[in-house]
């Protein structure tokens, strides 16, 4: 039987764990999953390093704290890589605590012993604390050597049962409390089919039933995004059923995706050249999605420019 996620804190139990935290740092047991939990993390808005030395640190917090920096929350990876700097991390992370606004928060992940030894036998990697031996020596010896640091985390999340979709809903559920749950970005890609599907793609759409603007001489060196095509798409009945009944599958589909810890969505809508129709349609899409809950939308026109 599976076992629920554990963790443990040291906050108070109504306290969302990264609630105004410019900095977050993340340690724990190799194969506990940090690579995992430090894409998670920048999915959520953080600026991620890994194996940051621990003297940078304050240098890195501070430029979390400056209004002209790009870097508003941070989030740092340490572990037994640093073993000749792992002394210091109390010392350093003290002076951290003492940084008012900064709100640091350690994250220390581990698993199992039995569920390590598994990975590191997947993975066919040996244990950095025991590159010619067993990887069950190494894990004894980084449990000791990482237990000062276990023993002042913020939050312990046991990963022995958990996928690494479940790792990311950990954390996700580690960032709760807010009003607005963090949701997936969602793309809105507007194409045109005669350069090229688009790679990335979730979902694709076909408007090439709409009637064509190209094919109006006072439209053609338009855009999707000038009033005139948009009046000229709107013509049709058709233009704004397929935006109505587009909008409604994606309103069921995209909580669902939240749901399930998707960070990027990517919705194609495709017309033969990328200029017109393409650029109306999910121009609208847009206008019209914008009360979704938990998703994030951004529209990006791939070949608007193009001749």
């Amino acid at each position: 039987m599976r076992r629920a996620p554990t963790a443990t804190r040291k906050r108070r139990a109504a306290d969302p764990v990264l609630e105004g935290a410019r900095l977050v740092v993340l340690t724990g047991l190799s194969g506990a999953g940090k690579s995992q939990a430090i894409r998670a993390l920048e999915d959520l808005g953080f600026f991620c390093v890994d194996n940051l030395p621990v003297p940078l640190m304050p240098t890195l917090a501070q430029l979390t704290l400056r209004g002209e920096s790009d870097i508003s929350r941070a989030a740092v990876v340490i572990d037994v890589r640093e073993r000749a700097l792992l002394g210091r991390f109390p010392e350093v992370y003290a002076r951290l605590e003492a940084i008012p606004a900064l709100h640091p928060v350690l994250i220390f992940l581990e698993a199992r012993d039995e569920a390590l030894v598994r990975r590191f036998s997947e993975t066919r990697r040996p244990h950095p604390l025991a590159p010619g031996g067993s990887a069950i020596e190494g894990i004894r010896a980084e449990r000791r050597l990482l237990a000062p640091l276990r023993r002042m985390a913020d939050e312990i999340v046991d990963t022995t049962d958990l996928t690494v979709h479940e790792l990311r809903q950990a954390f996700l559920a580690i960032s709760r409390g807010r009003s607005t749950p963090h949701g997936p970005v969602v793309t809105l890609l507007s194409f045109g089919f005669k350069h090229g599907l688009p790679l990335d793609a979730d979902l694709v759409f076909d408007v090439r039933f709409l009637p064509n603007p190209h094919f109006v001489p006072r439209l053609r060196a338009k855009t999707g995004r000038d009033a005139a095509v948009v009046a000229y798409l709107a013509r049709t009945g058709e233009t704004a059923e397929f935006v109505a009944r587009t909008a409604q599958l994606l309103e069921f589909l995209l909580p669902r995706f939240a749901r399930e810890g998707k960070s990027y969505v990517t919705i194609a809508v495709g017309c033969t050249g990328g200029r017109h129709r393409s650029v109306a349609v999910a121009e609208t899409l847009r206008r019209t999605l914008t009360g979704v809950e938990r998703v994030r939308l951004r529209v990006r026109h791939r070949d608007i420019a193009r001749e």
